[in-house]
């Protein structure tokens, strides 16, 4: 038998409202729910995704060879087509994929696969054009200065400055013997890049210094390899112009110059693949300056 107090306590507790939280935790464990897992479903989703993987590497690589053996061919230097057409393309691979994968799979698609796919495509694309356009398949970086021009250490000379291309001698004389320097690196072969090097002076080329390939300019070389000190070197000594042991480095007498703004004028070229030329220019400006002294 119950009492009436017993009973009355029992029905307020019964009818009494929980407390927030465990109105919150009670709902929080119905939404972590696991939901029943369906094998067929599942691997249905798989195959989807194994379809769209393999979609966008095929299209990847597809647009690289089409850039390195179609569009490359016709152009002679970097364009922006040759990136801004590959990646526009990412805008196609939802309709892509709907009109190549049947609707039972492609309908399993949703916004992530699209994100996958896009990341996909774009490293894809990006690998095989790396793979395309650097050595042994083709070569289209031309040769270049390892590290600019310099001149040999010489009396009179207080100071050289090298910024942006301008290379400034400070003097404390009226003049100054100088020995010009620089070193030509390139990606493959440094030996046969054209070496085209002339100095300019108020507009009017004073010399032509070099115009022959790198291997056949054997007094140059020797030039550079018999200077004892360079002006620009590192902690170590070592000159700033050539850098590594595969650098060539060429020098040239420009004989006693004065105050003034001088030009050096670099052209290097080299037979190239897809393209028929790779060129480098450069004009360099060498400003000497006499300094008060003391």
């Amino acid at each position: 038998m119950v009492d009436v107090d017993s009973a009355l306590r029992a029905s307020a507790y019964s009818g009494k409202k929980r407390p927030k939280g465990q109105a919150d935790k009670a709902e929080d464990k119905k939404s972590r729910k696991i939901e029943p897992f369906d094998p067929v479903e599942a691997f249905e989703k798989e195959k989807a995704d194994a379809f769209s993987m393999w979609l966008v590497i095929i299209l990847g690589l597809s647009i690289g060879l089409l850039m390195r053996y179609v569009f490359m061919p016709t152009l002679t230097q970097p364009e922006k087509i040759l990136w801004v057409l590959p990646l526009s393309l990412v805008v196609i691979l939802p309709t892509l994929h709907r009109a190549v994968i049947p609707n039972k799979w492609s309908d399993r698609y949703d916004k992530g696969n699209w994100f996958r796919a896009s990341f996909l495509y774009v490293f894809t694309w990006l690998a095989i054009s790396f793979l395309l356009v650097n050595p042994p398949l083709a070569d289209i970086a031309p040769p270049t200065l390892a590290g600019g021009i310099d001149i040999a250490e010489t009396e009179g000379v207080v100071d050289t400055t090298w910024n942006g291309g301008t290379y400034t001698i400070k003097l404390d004389q009226n003049t100054v013997d100088v020995t010009l320097g620089m070193a030509i690196r390139d990606n493959v072969d440094a030996e046969v890049a054209t070496v085209v090097v002339s100095h300019w002076y108020h507009g009017a080329m004073v010399d032509e210094l070099a115009n022959d390939t790198a291997s056949n300019l054997v007094d140059d070389r020797a030039a550079f390899d018999s200077v004892e000190a360079w002006e620009r070197v590192s902690k170590s000594g070592n000159s700033l112009v050539a850098t590594h042991d595969l650098d060539i480095g060429l020098a040239w007498d420009l004989g006693t110059m004065g105050p003034g703004e001088h030009q050096i004028k670099i052209r290097l070229s080299e037979v190239g693949d897809p393209w028929e030329e790779n060129v480098w220019e450069r004009t360099y400006t060498i400003v000497i300056v006499q300094v008060a002294t003391s």
